[in-house]
């Protein structure tokens, strides 16, 4: 029995570290070298050096033989594609958000709750050569920008208090919020208008609108959202594009 325990606690920890080498990629770092994964990792070399050969022969990994520096293959995009086919919330919103992306030709994306944080979790690019990106799998604090806040507005109560007993204000941007006083007053409002929006908040010179995505009248899956560049805010009425959103999120459910 001693031996079965073991093997299974190194299973765990061998999966464990594999996990970790695939989340040391990000937009950031696309291409790292062996020792660069080790320094984000703080797995040894000679233990990476197996981990890396093993992903390699799988297709998660692929490696440059003139840089010597590896990238996430092709494997894990096919695997991304499934999850989203697969999904119930994306499979449905999918069709909607192409409709959003085609009327508005800005920016679409849903987002969700992930560790305290906001997520990217599908994104349709803007149309325009001048856009606001976003990028599936980005992550913000939930205290800036509109997707975060509408999500964080739609949390109970519970959630709420925890997150404000442990959050870290850091200034993003010249009017990101800087006091739970400020965040819990503009989430009031929020909650009552039934949309966020905000401008430069979290990226300069861009405007975020977002809505909440809600089942059955009280079960939150994620925020609907369209962004663009200040430049174009103009061209918009407001109340048009919120009415558009909410239109489109109420179909997703």
């Amino acid at each position: 029995m001693e031996n079965e325990s073991n093997k299974s606690k190194y299973s765990m920890s061998s999966i464990h570290r594999v996990i970790q080498v695939l989340r040391a990629f990000s937009l950031d770092y696309p291409k790292l070298s062996l020792t660069e994964i080790s320094k984000h990792t703080d797995i040894s070399v000679s233990s990476l050096q197996r981990i890396v050969s093993t992903l390699m022969s799988e297709g998660f990994l692929v490696r440059d033989e003139q840089t010597k520096q590896y990238s996430l293959g092709l494997e894990l995009m096919f695997l991304g594609e499934l999850a989203a086919k697969s999904d119930a919330l994306l499979s449905k919103a999918i069709p909607i958000m192409e409709r959003l992306n085609e009327q508005t030709k800005e920016n679409i994306s849903i987002n969700i709750i992930e560790r305290n944080e906001r997520r990217c979790i599908y994104n349709l690019p803007s149309r325009h050569e001048l856009a606001a990106l976003t990028f599936v799998g980005h992550t913000s604090p939930l205290y800036a920008g509109a997707s975060a806040k509408i999500l964080l507005a739609h949390q109970s109560d519970s959630y709420l208090r925890d997150y404000l007993e442990t959050v870290n204000f850091e200034k993003i941007t010249d009017i990101t919020v800087e006091t739970k006083e400020e965040l819990l007053e503009q989430l009031s409002l929020i909650r009552q208008q039934g949309y966020a929006m905000t401008k430069g908040e979290r990226v300069k010179g861009a405007v975020s609108v977002s809505v909440p995505i809600i089942a059955h009248g009280q079960i939150l899956l994620g925020a609907l959202s369209v962004t663009y560049p200040y430049i174009r805010q103009e061209e918009y009425d407001d109340e048009q594009l919120i009415q558009l959103l909410k239109d489109a999120a109420g179909r997703i459910v």
